[in-house]
Parts: C-alpha cells; sequence; structure tokens
C-alpha cells in the first residue's frame, strides 16, 4: 500500500512574521469540504479554536494551550494585557476540562515561566523560550506519534481490517496521529488491508475528518454509521479496533469521544482486540478511576440544531471505558496492559 502523507496538513504551527508569532491552525469545521486555515497572535482565539472545535484532539490541543500560554507571553510588548499570565494560563487550561493534555501542555508552559522568573529572567526571555518551547513541542509530538505507530502496528496481524472511532489521526495531532498513526504504520509494513471509520455522532469527526485524511493519505477506508458497528463486527470484517483518548486514568479507565464506550463493549463480545493508542502525557495518575473525570457537556444545538419545546437534549463530548474491557495501552515507550500504567511512566 502506498502512503502520501504528505498530503496531510500539518495541524498546528508556530512561526515568527516580522518578529512576532503566528500560530497557525486548520480550521476543522470545515473539513472535509474546505481546507482554510486560522492564523492568529491573539491567545484568546486560540482558546476560542479550542472551544468551538477548530481545532480538537487531545495531544494537538496540548500543543496549542502551550502557545496560548506563548501569545500571552508576547502580548505586552504589543497591546494592553487585560489579564495577568496566570490568569490567562487557567483560561486555557479551562477551555476543555476532558481531555488532560490542554492542562498538560499549559502547565509545561507555566513551569518555564517559573523557572525562568526565578532565575531573574525578564519578560523577553520568557517570551523567547515559550516560543521555542511549542517549537519543540511540534517535533516532539510528532516523534512520539511515530513511535507510537511502531508500537501498536506490531500488534496487528497480517492483512488485518481495523475499526476506529472519532479521530485520532494526523488532525488531532501535530502530524501523523496516534491510533491512525498505527494504522499508518501498519500501511507501511504491509500488514493493513482496511479502516472501517464509524462517522461518530453528533459532531462527525470519523464522517468528517478521519475519512478524509486516510483517503488523502491513499489508506482504504469505509465510512459507516456508529450503529453498524455491531453489524460489521458480527460480519467478521474487524480484526482489531483502535481509538485514542483524551484522558487515562491511573487505574486503566480510559475517557475518549462519546460512542467509544459502545464500541468496546462490541468488540468485547465479538472477541476483537479493543487497543488505546495514546502518549504517556494522555496518562493522568493525579486522577484514580474514570469515575473521577470531569465529562464536558457541549451545547445541545450539536444534537438538535432547532430545539423541540419539550425536548431536553443531553450531550456529553465523551464517556469512559473501563479498564478491563482494554486489551491493551499502546504508549511510545510500549504497550501495556492498563494494571501496568505505572510501569509506563516509570
Amino acid at each position: 500500500m502506498a502512503l502520501n502523507l504528505s498530503k496531510l496538513p500539518r495541524t498546528i504551527t508556530v512561526e515568527k512574521r516580522g518578529g512576532v508569532p503566528v500560530v497557525r491552525m486548520i480550521d476543522q469545521r470545515l473539513l472535509p469540504y474546505d481546507e482554510a486555515y486560522i492564523e492568529t497572535s491573539d491567545w484568546r482565539s486560540v482558546v476560542d479554536a479550542i472551544k468551538t472545535l477548530a481545532l480538537r484532539g487531545a495531544p494537538a490541543i496540548g500543543v496549542a494551550g502551550a502557545a496560548a500560554v506563548m501569545l500571552r507571553a508576547w502580548e505586552p510588548f504589543s497591546s494592553d494585557s487585560q489579564e495577568s499570565l496566570d490568569e490567562a494560563a487557567d483560561q486555557i487550561a479551562a477551555a476543555r476540562p476532558t481531555a488532560v493534555n490542554l492542562a498538560w501542555g499549559v502547565d509545561r508552559a507555566m513551569r518555564i515561566v517559573a523557572d525562568l522568573q526565578v532565575a531573574g529572567e525578564g519578560p523577553v526571555a520568557v517570551a523567547e523560550a515559550l516560543f521555542s518551547l511549542c517549537q519543540g513541542m511540534i517535533a516532539e509530538d510528532e516523534a512520539v506519534n511515530r513511535a507510537i505507530g511502531r508500537n501498536g502496528a506490531a500488534l496487528l496481524p497480517p492483512g488485518c481490517t481495523v475499526l476506529t472511532h472519532c479521530n485520532a489521526g494526523s488532525l488531532a495531532t501535530a502530524f501523523y496521529g496516534t491510533a491512525l498513526g498505527v494504522v499508518y504504520a501498519a500501511a507501511e509494513e504491509g500488514k493493513l488491508r482496511r479502516v472501517y471509520a464509524d462517522e461518530t455522532r453528533p459532531v462527525g469527526q470519523g464522517a468528517r475528518l478521519t475519512v478524509w485524511e486516510l483517503s488523502h493519505a491513499g489508506v482504504p477506508v469505509t465510512l459507516i454509521c456508529d450503529n453498524m458497528a455491531a453489524s460489521v463486527m458480527g460480519a467478521g470484517k474487524v480484526d482489531a479496533v483502535v481509538v485514542g483518548a483524551d484522558r487515562i486514568a491511573a487505574n486503566g479507565d480510559v475517557a475518549n469521544k462519546i460512542g467509544t464506550l459502545g464500541v468496546a463493549v462490541l468488540a468485547r463480545h465479538f472477541g476483537i482486540p479493543f487497543y488505546i493508542a495514546a502518549p504517556r502525557s494522555t496518562i493522568d495518575t493525579g486522577t484514580a478511576t474514570g469515575s473521577d473525570i470531569v465529562i464536558e457537556q457541549r451545547d445541545s444545538a450539536e444534537v438538535l440544531p432547532r430545539p423541540i419545546e419539550g425536548v431536553e437534549v443531553e450531550n456529553p463530548a465523551f464517556d469512559v471505558t473501563p479498564a478491563e474491557l482494554v486489551s491493551a495501552i499502546i504508549t511510545e515507550t510500549g504497550v501495556f496492559r492498563p494494571a501496568q500504567l505505572q510501569d509506563a511512566l516509570s
């Protein structure tokens, strides 16, 4: 299978223009039909992109969190700042509460701020250091994803068909992807036959993003409605399920896009391995179990665009898959059973 990953866009980049940092993000709300970009030097615009799903995916918003802090650190040189850097960091980290990578990215940036301030460095040095951090995180994320891909591909049999849910591909990271990183690595090794992509209601990340990405890269892909997964599995068309994660609790419970739990239950019923592909930064040892994970509730308009009198809408963005339904967690440092997560971090 000939891959063409060069056709995939860089999800988020940082550069300087005229000495001013600019964050460039592909606007995923417009895919699959329009490929457009948001370019901004305003940290609030990055926060808005995260909240509105213009930029999404746990690793990508981890980079974006650090980038938003970086832009705020540059503000005193170009405008009057309304919020302190600490206040801005709190707002950035709260933009989406479930994905731990966002807070991780913000915390990583703020640790640099604190260290440089203790060392007596001024705001210019702080801002420059944060810019370098963001560039480094982007390169680091791609390297991590490629390692996840290699580790995950080793689990898949030759000629396999993979089912995935939501989008944990290049669009969800700086580049390459986590769950789809496993797909790309398997394709490069000649082991992959096809991917089945759930549409992923209600926002359709599978239908709008995953199939667009896979088709661009040259991977055979079939789009199915969420409620077709059982039928496809029952027909023996799926050899493995590979999905991403937004937060992994210390006990191995996994928060991921709503609908993942149902896919995991089906996989267990049909005897299909269910794999999580995620960087170590998604493992949150400070969260004991999945019941401790805050689940983001989103606008009812995503489910019901026009309200109906007397009808309430529940729209959780994520659900939690218990550790016992997870066959293995694929990270950049190896493959671990949920009970081995402490080994993953050692």
